[in-house]
Parts: structure tokens; C-alpha cells; sequence
């Protein structure tokens, strides 16, 4: 009998140890350091729209929030592990600054698992911009460069010197003309 139990319990701790080397732990069950998300463009402007890619969901399906977005990614994808899941969303207007992004996938939250930079949006020029020099037009002050309006007084004397040596030029040929030789 004695040879009976232990061979019973024996089996039993065997058993017993195969079943916990198999059967995931609670922090391999969700693990936190496998899902990353990225937002594209890195840094957003309010009011735009932004798509977040994850990777490390073993799952098809998922979706991904922050306190800036207007409302969930919804994220698909082939599988996560070996894929990335991608969505898109809208960024909320008025905000600023950066945001954790929390990913649900495979049942299970993934806080903090990347972030969303939201800054203001940068002017751009709705006209042509009045540009030349490369970068030294900012360091030419408006005095130091006389704007140009028109001809000067030098380009009216040059203009009739030329129209007198033309009118000589047709003087002189007409003369010839005239002239019976």
C-alpha cells in the first residue's frame, strides 16, 4: 500500500507540474511589454486625422484609445503577433500635448502602450511668398535695398542717345540717296 501511494503521488506531482509549465501565466496571459502602438504623422495637429498601427495583439481585431482622440481606432489586421493591426481616428480640437494610448486586444486593456503627440498647427502660406537671397533675404534690412520702380534718369539718357545716333544713321543714308553720282 505504501508502494501504491506513492506511485500516486508521484503521478499526481508530475501531472500536476506539466500542468502549470503548460497553462500561461496571469502575466503572460496579457502581457503588457508585447503590444506597442505608433501614431501617424508622430506629431499631430487638432482637428486632424491619424492612423495607429499595433503590433503584438495575437488577435485580428482590436482598437485603440487616448484622452485625445474624438473616438476609438478601431484596429484590423491579419494577426497581430505577426502583423501589425491598423486604424484610423480623428484628433480632438483644442487639445495639446502628449497622450497615452490604451489598446484593447485579445480581451484584454494594454494601457500605456504608446503615445500621441498633439501640437499646434503650423501656418502655412495661402499666397506666394515675397522671397529672394536664399537665407540672407531676413538680414537685408528694407533701407539698406532701394526698390526699384522704373527706368531712372540713366535710362532715359542712354534711350535718347540712342533714338539721336538712330536719327543720325537715317539722315546720312537718306543724303546718299539723294545725291547723283
Amino acid at each position: 500500500m505504501c508502494i501504491c501511494s506513492l506511485a500516486v503521488r508521484g503521478a499526481g506531482a508530475i501531472t500536476l507540474a506539466a500542468v502549470l509549465a503548460v497553462a500561461p501565466g496571469p502575466a503572460s496571459a496579457h502581457d503588457q511589454a508585447q503590444v506597442k502602438a505608433q501614431v501617424s504623422p508622430e506629431n499631430a495637429t487638432p482637428g486632424s486625422q491619424v492612423e495607429v498601427r499595433v503590433k503584438g495583439c495575437k488577435g485580428t481585431t482590436g482598437s485603440a484609445g487616448s484622452g485625445a482622440f474624438t473616438r476609438d481606432a478601431e484596429l484590423t489586421g491579419r494577426d497581430g503577433k505577426q502583423n501589425t493591426l491598423t486604424g484610423t481616428t480623428r484628433v480632438k480640437r483644442g487639445v495639446s500635448g502628449t497622450y497615452e494610448i490604451t489598446v484593447t486586444c485579445d480581451g484584454h486593456p494594454h494601457q500605456g502602450v504608446g503615445t500621441v503627440q498633439v501640437g499646434a498647427a503650423r501656418q502655412t502660406p495661402t499666397a506666394p511668398v515675397h522671397a529672394g537671397g536664399g537665407g540672407t533675404a531676413p538680414l537685408t534690412s528694407v533701407a539698406a535695398a532701394p526698390e526699384e520702380t522704373g527706368p531712372g534718369t540713366r535710362h532715359a539718357v542712354v534711350g535718347l542717345v540712342l533714338a539721336g545716333v538712330a536719327a543720325v544713321a537715317v539722315a546720312v543714308r537718306s543724303v546718299r540717296r539723294r545725291r547723283p553720282e
